[in-house]
């Protein structure tokens, strides 16, 4: 059975050493689609997953992670970030590869969008590359509109197309 919570700063921890073991591995699909994809410099990629920096995130009191767990054991997690009182970025979905394709992403999503309402959220933003067709699919398929389309240089120097997404939460 699939259950999702919000993450305590233990399971946070668990979090950070779990996702910089799947990085370690660079013939692996989390780190072939989430970082070689990208051109991410494997070292930029580490510090953001980093014990310390996903803590220091938490610590902000505006970014909330959620888990998917199966047996105790992560399997997948979703970060929001707090823009302001009414909007949230869903800043990233992850479901670990072996777990992937089984409506997971989808639950721990409506998780994320049941929770955001029950806070007085009305906006979840998210973005995604534009190459990126199957998470934008995802993001469509569970109601999100498209917004705009941005080129964006990203902080390790590549230029990136964005694509935001938004979905309002009607009370």
């Amino acid at each position: 059975m699939i259950t999702i919570k919000k993450a305590t700063q233990k399971d946070i921890r668990v979090l950070s050493r779990k996702l910089l073991s799947l990085l370690e591995d660079k013939n692996s699909q989390i780190y072939r689609e989430n970082v070689a994809k990208f051109g991410i410099p494997e070292d930029y990629a580490k510090k953001a997953f980093a014990e310390e920096r996903l803590l220091e995130t938490a610590a902000t009191g505006k970014a909330t992670f959620y888990l998917a767990r199966e047996n105790n054991e992560i399997i997948g997690f979703a970060q929001t970030i707090q823009k302001d009182a009414s909007t949230v970025e869903l800043d990233r979905i992850i479901i670990f590869p072996k777990h992937a394709r089984r409506g997971i992403g989808t639950q721990l999503l409506h998780q994320v969008l049941i929770d955001q309402k029950q806070k007085g959220v009305t906006t979840v933003i998210v973005n995604t590359g534009k190459e990126e067709i199957q998470a934008r699919r995802f993001y469509e398929k569970n109601g999100f509109k498209q917004i705009k389309e941005v080129m964006i240089e990203a902080p390790w120097g590549k230029k990136l197309i964005l694509v935001t997404y938004h979905i309002y939460l009607k009370r």
